[in-house]
């Protein structure tokens, strides 16, 4: 689970590199959060040319993660990486490229915009 503090890489194109989880605002009571929740975060590396910049605090959904997660027909998902992909208020994604896989929970909590974009569902 992603919970505060956690590190995570951005797996698209908006210019910031990695994020730092400051609040989870899904998940279970608002302590951890999972595939497909909306998490504050802020910057920690960026690009030198992309308009976000180190130390902005911005919104991100978790695509990727390295602990395993049930799914409802009793399989299990695991990633090598915990990736997220910023959004807008709206839950639009901010870069136009998603790169590497997501997970298809994303598609129950309506993020098809980011499904779309990605390479690969799994």
């Amino acid at each position: 689970m992603i919970g505060m503090r956690t590190m995570l890489e951005v797996a698209d194109n908006s210019g910031a590199r990695k994020l730092q989880c400051i609040l989870p605002l899904g998940g279970d009571k608002g302590q951890r959060a999972g595939l497909g929740d909306v998490v504050t975060a802020s910057v920690k590396e960026a690009a030198p040319d992309s308009a976000i910049k180190k130390g902005k605090v911005v919104r991100c959904v978790i695509v990727r993660m390295r602990k395993e997660t049930r799914r409802k027909d009793g399989t299990y998902i695991r990633f090598d990486s915990n990736a997220a992909v910023l959004i807008t208020p709206e839950g639009e994604p901010v870069g136009t490229r998603v790169f590497g896989p997501v997970a298809r929970e994303l598609r129950d909590k309506r993020f098809m915009k980011i499904v779309s974009l990605a390479p690969e569902v799994i």
